[in-house]
């Protein structure tokens, strides 16, 4: 039998694990699981879940690739272009993947299953729409035990939206430090007063948060029925608290592409430049664009069928950029990403979950406007972001802001200019060490300059 490696985040349930091998990802399920995961194929509900888009569909194979007595039978998952986390969506998406796994809970107790966790990490972005990636997520609904994932729902989904809804306030960083939830007793004492007059929160974030206290001290504690009604009207009741968080903050950059638009042509020429070099380009598969804002550029490859990660820190832009995406089903992937601090390798021995530079190498780097707002903005030197960059992909468009440019002039407003070894001279040597230079352009009457680079190995 040939070797194969065991996912290190799929360690958790005994009903089955993810592996790679070949190349391929695939999915055991193990003979602990043969009832409930017959019952989820014989009830229809994994197909109506899949032909409505809401399951990742799996190919069923009947080999044993592990070798492993445990084996009851082999899923081979449709491919997702990029694995994403929680704590890099914007508010929208954590809603949309909330009501998703809601959506599911209620098919499938219509079906006499249930979902047995409630993750977020069970959800992907995938063609445009979030969608539910965990096969082994569903059992056998028994009305006589409680939903064992309400809780779990709550501290993952439900508060953290309420936290953004009522704060008015991006707080995906709480995600990044609380992967399995934030703990009801903390997050409550953060919600506001008034967030007790809805009957939802008030019921599912406060009063369960001083149940589950109870419940915690009460331990071996006989528990009666849990009526199919019953959680049906949680699950309902759960629905319409999610429906009711909204989240429409604007960030620093909000509005960025309008106000770029009024200088000359600058936007239009820029445009024109990047849409001329691409075909130069070797086949480009996927692509990143760094501070995509609310994703002009990702569009532009996008048009072309390139799988774009369009990264940026504004959340306004980029719960923008989602909703297009979602409406137009672009091969876009939205993403909320500080490109000074990326997402860090989390969970046990940090392999768990890989950091963002370890998941995500493309065929080509867009960095356009966004290299003076780590040079200056962040302190960070041309040979870091030159690093970064290289780590993101193979060929590169890059943009150079000069130092008079009058946006630069803005930030050193509010700073002291210690900036003296910002020049282009300076840029083209520390960039020239990873990159050599394919192609060059002013941009306009801007004084900004394009560089098509492609790596030296290339």
């Amino acid at each position: 039998m040939a070797t194969f490696q065991r996912h290190p985040s799929s360690y958790r349930d005994p009903s089955g694990f993810v592996f790679y091998k070949d190349n391929g990802l695939y999915r055991q399920v193990n003979k602990i699981y043969r009832d409930d995961f017959n019952a989820l194929l014989e009830s229809g509900l994994f197909d109506r879940l899949v032909k409505q888009e809401k399951l990742l569909h799996c190919e069923l194979l009947r080999e044993n690739l592990t070798g492993s007595p445990d084996w009851f039978c082999t899923l081979k998952p449709e491919p997702l272009r990029f694995v994403t986390y929680p704590h890099e969506w914007c508010f929208a998406m954590l809603k949309d993947a909330a009501l998703l796994t809601l959506d599911i809970m209620e098919e499938a107790r219509a079906t006499g299953m249930i979902l047995k966790d409630a993750t977020p990490y069970n959800v992907q972005l995938h063609k445009g729409r979030m969608i539910f990636i965990d096969t082994l997520s569903f059992e056998k609904y028994d009305p006589s035990k409680p939903w064992i994932a309400y809780k779990q729902f709550c501290e993952a989904f439900l508060l953290p939206l309420a936290l953004m809804h009522f704060s008015r306030l991006p707080l995906q960083p709480l995600l990044l430090s609380y992967p399995e939830g934030i703990p009801l007793a903390l997050g409550r004492s953060w919600l506001p007063w008034k967030s007790k007059w809805q009957l939802n929160t008030y019921l599912h974030l406060h009063l369960n948060a001083v149940v589950t206290k109870e419940q915690q001290r009460s331990i071996g504690v006989e528990r009666g029925a849990f009526s199919a009604k019953k959680l049906d009207n949680i699950v309902r009741s759960l629905k319409e608290a999610v429906t009711s968080y909204t989240y429409n903050g604007k960030d620093t950059w909000s509005g960025y592409y309008n106000e770029a638009s009024q200088r000359d042509d600058y936007l239009a020429q820029k445009k024109e430049i990047v849409t001329r070099w691409l075909p130069s380009l070797p086949a480009i598969c996927s692509a990143i664009d760094v501070g995509a804002n609310e994703g002009l550029f990702s569009e532009l490859l996008a048009q072309r069928n390139v799988p774009t990660i369009a990264a940026d820190f504004d959340h306004f832009s980029i719960s923008q950029l989602y909703e297009k995406t979602k409406r137009d089903r672009l091969p876009i992937t939205p993403l909320l990403i500080d490109f000074s601090n990326p997402s860090p390798a989390i969970g046990v021995n940090n392999t768990e979950r890989p950091s963002f530079l370890d998941r995500v190498h493309t065929d080509l780097v867009l960095a356009l406007a966004v290299v003076h707002h780590l040079a200056i903005g962040k302190n960070i030197p041309f040979e870091s972001i030159v690093q970064l960059f290289r780590k993101l992909g193979e060929n590169l468009i890059v943009e150079f802001v000069p130092k008079n440019d009058e946006k630069i002039q803005y930030m050193l407003q509010q700073k002291k200019d210690i900036y003296t070894a910002y020049t282009e001279e300076a840029f083209r040597t520390a960039f020239s060490v990873h990159y050599r230079i394919v192609e060059e352009a002013l941009i306009g009457q801007s004084g900004r300059t394009l560089f098509l680079m492609t790596p030296h190995e290339a």
